[in-house]
């Protein structure tokens, strides 16, 4: 169990709404799972497995890219809108997705037409939505991503090729590079284990207490070098 929000110290006792963001495979909902257990928060995640166009599109990108767009733009902003009615009695949220990077994918996957009509109603539905207090970017190379979404064995994703993360990766990247509208927390997840191993949870858990503003790296590799 990990350190709960009523034992961490007053002044840093709330990071307001906390968002885990970064490509498939790299731990986002795996953190923010934590995250929310050790904040005792509401918790958002992605709910890829409700998405009924989800294994379609990565059986055949082409003839399925704007439904599974459409489905998940809608899905996230009605969360997004429970969250900001919920938010006087919930004062921690954490989230596994950002809802600009839904336009990361669009512009990923669709077609000049398609993303037209994508853009259009993206417009419509997040004029409200509420920026985060803090980003948390997971960073990982395509094969260690390859290699945790083999472990996972979700069905649907086995048609995942290394050459769609490459791009989505790349599209992060460039995401990420202007991003300014939230404090961004900017981490390689590279060789660390949320889920099992509790000093790279707490390493980590220590840098988003203390980052609040700004543009921020941590490489926990080099603190364990530090330790050894």
């Amino acid at each position: 169990m990990t350190q709960a929000i009523e034992k961490l110290p007053a002044a840093q006792a709330w990071p307001g709404f906390v968002v885990v963001e970064g490509p498939i495979g790299v731990g986002k909902t795996t953190l923010a799972r934590r995250l929310a257990d050790s904040f005792g928060s509401n918790l958002l995640l992605e709910a890829a497995a409700e998405n009924p166009f989800l294994e379609k599109f990565y059986e055949n990108p082409r003839t399925a890219a704007l439904p599974t767009q459409l489905h998940f733009l809608l899905q996230r902003t009605r969360q997004l809108k429970t969250l900001k009615q919920d938010d006087m009695f919930n004062p921690v949220r954490v989230s596994d997705f950002l809802i600009e990077k839904d336009r990361l994918f669009a512009e990923l996957t669709l077609d000049p037409d398609e993303l037209d009509l994508y853009e259009q109603v993206y417009a419509s539905l997040t004029l409200d939505t509420q920026p985060p207090d803090l980003v948390v970017y997971l960073q990982a190379p395509v094969e260690v991503l390859l290699e945790r979404i083999g472990k996972r064995g979700i069905k649907f994703e086995k048609w995942i090729e290394a050459a769609y993360l490459e791009r989505l990766c790349d599209a992060y990247i460039r995401f990420f590079y202007q991003y300014s509208d939230a404090p961004l927390l900017i981490v390689n997840a590279t060789e660390i284990d949320f889920a099992h191993n509790e000093d790279d949870y707490n390493l980590l858990l220590e840098q988003i207490m203390e980052n609040r503003s700004g543009r921020h790296y941590f490489n926990p590799a080099t603190m364990h070098g530090e330790m050894l």
